[in-house]
């Protein structure tokens, strides 16, 4: 909900900019102020938000904006290229094991969705990478987890491994890692319980994990809705 927010009112400014035959540079400024207030009111860091707007404003108004036939446009440009710089300009591709299978740990606090981003990732690595994926349940302590990833991996015709919830999380991710290199499986996903980093005890059972697998990913899943206690959080 609030990156459609965020969407929807900084669409609304650029549609006000796109097809505007002339700009005057209280139009810039007033455009950029709106939004300013949007990405301060979806908690984006200050400091990101202040040099968003800084490089904007130095692109958009200048010799060039006034020069082109679609000033609108042309600000708009500027707009997009620096939200994706933001973003992380490309995007990283997971990086392979070149000695299968390659390790991706899902992490996260509790209700974060790493269950459903695990099966995302698995369906996505199978059908556009082409990939033999295997999920793997060390979630013990959340009720019906493991029959969630069950559920997905049946939907997806992904196999899952699992071992009840009766042994540990550090012995059942290992033994799914073993199975995997049994099987031959290019990727082994292992879906982790969520917990607070207040949780010393849970906290060095994902160490503990951590270092028994030395996964080549470990991929932070959060809500869209942390905001920048996101940062502390990772």
């Amino acid at each position: 909900m609030m990156f459609e927010s965020l969407s929807e009112r900084i669409s609304g400014v650029i549609d006000k900019l796109r097809g505007r035959g002339k700009l005057t540079e209280e139009d810039v400024k007033k455009a950029l102020r709106e939004v300013r207030r949007a990405l301060l009111e979806a908690d984006v860091s200050l400091s990101v938000v202040k040099k968003f707007i800084s490089q904007v404003r130095e692109k958009a108004i200048g010799e060039e904006l006034w020069k082109s036939l679609t000033p609108g446009q042309l600000v708009v440009k500027h707009v997009k290229d620096e939200l994706v710089a933001i973003m992380g300009g490309e995007a990283v591709p997971l990086e392979m094991s070149a000695d299968p299978p390659t390790v991706i740990m899902m992490v996260g606090l509790n209700g974060a969705g790493k269950t459903t981003t695990a099966g995302k990732l698995a369906r996505y690595l199978k059908e556009r990478e082409k990939k033999k994926v295997l999920l793997a349940a060390t979630d013990v302590y959340r009720p019906a987890a493991i029959k969630q990833l069950e559920v997905l991996g049946e939907q997806l015709d992904v196999q899952v491994f699992q071992m009840g919830d009766k042994n540990s999380p550090v012995d059942i991710a290992k033994a799914a890692v073993a199975h995997g290199e049994k099987e031959d499986f290019d990727i082994v996903i292992v879906d982790t319980a969520g917990r607070l980093q207040a949780n010393e005890e849970l906290m060095k059972e994902l160490e503990d994990t951590r270092d028994a697998l030395k996964p080549t990913e470990t991929l932070l899943v959060l809500d869209a809705m942390t905001g920048q206690d996101a940062v502390n959080i990772a």
